[in-house]
């Protein structure tokens, strides 16, 4: 794997951290209050084409590889404060617009990719339930054959971009006595009769990403609109995971590479004893622990885009998710530590962060199923080893 950036890559992610930096997030401390995403932002990310980084050119996308995606979408993170709406886009774009552009027919494509793209359509991805989080397949709601058409019934929960979302990629099961094997995928729009969203959940961080629930109430779905054959529910998730899991997070390499920067300014400019705070060994050890973390992050990152584009889904979506959402918490506690009282308050943006990294955690699946993931692909929680090594060490997931 080249590290080094090639000059599309350095300008690309240069574009998107100005971007940042100067277009998003200026009243993110009313709508942090307000739970609101601005929608003003989303459309200028569209504009600068960030909803059609990875999606063919032929549906108005840039035709970007997973690696120069996250690349671009860690200099948007080092641009823009907003957490959440960063979170929304990647909710967006890997468990939407990727499955689509993956699984999708011509028809299905030419209906939905280019409005993903463009930033007309927003999507939301409705997966979790009451009673299914981890276990995402053991799924109550329910797809019904009816001729040319399918009938779902049951609620989603905690579905990000919910109550602004145009289009959903929904999942549900042709018989709850078929286990994951009954799952199957469809398309369904916001206007269909039958839909209906409420927000009722008042997140602690993240909260510019707006959250919902779904209910569909006898909701007919024609055929042209499930996604992807019968019962090759698993199948799309897993594609889906796999890249929300490499990817989604990549902003947050940027939030912490800029959180550092403050905090090495601090260290020079905060004077207690006499001297600069940054002599002092507790300051300076804590900052080059953050430096550390924030470097292994990005290569896990880097190695699943690699990975994602080279070999297919790999154990390194998981292990990036982990180690970032990790980092992240750990980075925004330090710079806590660093600021004293005053990262403590909204002057800083550290305890906002915090909060923020607090919520991936739990993104895309817990840390706690991520381990459990990397252990069984690893061979450690039993049974045959399921990763394929070929050269160079690369673990390669291996269908269910």
């Amino acid at each position: 794997m080249n590290l080094d950036w090639t000059e599309e890559q350095a300008e690309l992610h240069e574009r998107l951290r100005i971007l940042g930096a100067t277009e998003l997030g200026h009243d993110l401390e009313e709508r942090d209050r307000s739970q609101r995403l601005q929608e003003g932002d989303w459309k200028r990310c569209a504009d600068a084409g960030v909803l059609a980084l990875p999606l063919p050119e032929a549906y108005g996308g840039a035709g970007r590889d997973p690696l120069t995606c996250a690349i671009a979408m860690e200099g948007l993170g080092h641009g823009c404060p907003d957490n959440g709406l960063l979170i929304s886009l990647g909710a967006h774009l890997w468990a939407v617009a990727l499955p689509v552009m993956v699984f999708g027919t011509d028809e299905q494509k030419r209906r939905y990719l280019t409005g993903l793209g463009d930033g007309s359509l927003i999507g939301a991805h409705a997966i979790t339930e009451a009673g299914s989080g981890s276990d995402a397949m053991a799924l109550a709601m329910t797809a019904t054959r009816d001729g040319d058409r399918y009938v779902l019934n049951g609620g989603k929960r905690f579905v990000t971009n919910a109550p602004i979302a145009d289009v959903f990629v929904v999942h549900a099961t042709l018989d709850p006595e078929l286990g994951f094997t009954g799952v199957t995928a469809f398309i369904v729009e916001r206007n269909q009769p039958g839909v209906s969203v409420e927000t009722r959940f008042e997140k602690s961080g993240l909260r510019t990403a707006p959250w919902g629930e779904l209910t569909l109430e006898n909701v007919s779905v024609p055929v042209s609109r499930r996604l992807g054959a019968e019962k090759q529910g698993s199948r799309i998730l897993a594609t889906t995971m796999a890249w929300e899991r490499a990817l989604l997070l990549a902003p947050l390499l940027g939030t912490m590479r800029r959180q550092i920067d403050e905090c090495v300014e601090y260290a020079h400019s905060r004077k207690q004893f006499g001297q600069p705070i940054g002599r002092f060994q507790s300051v300076s050890n804590r900052i080059v622990d953050m430096w550390v973390r924030l470097e292994q992050a990005r290569l896990l990152t880097y190695r699943a885009g690699w990975d994602l584009a080279k070999a297919g889904p790999s154990v390194y979506s998981e292990a990036a998710q982990m180690q970032v959402s990790e980092a992240a918490v750990a980075t925004f506690q330090d710079a806590m530590q660093i600021f004293g009282a005053l990262g403590y308050t909204k002057e800083r943006d550290a305890e906002r962060n915090l909060r923020d990294a607090l919520g991936t955690r739990i993104s895309s699946g817990t840390t706690d199923i991520q381990r459990l993931v990397m252990a069984e692909r690893l061979g450690v929680t039993g049974g045959a080893r399921r990763p394929a090594t070929g050269a160079g060490g690369r673990a390669v997931v291996h269908s269910r």
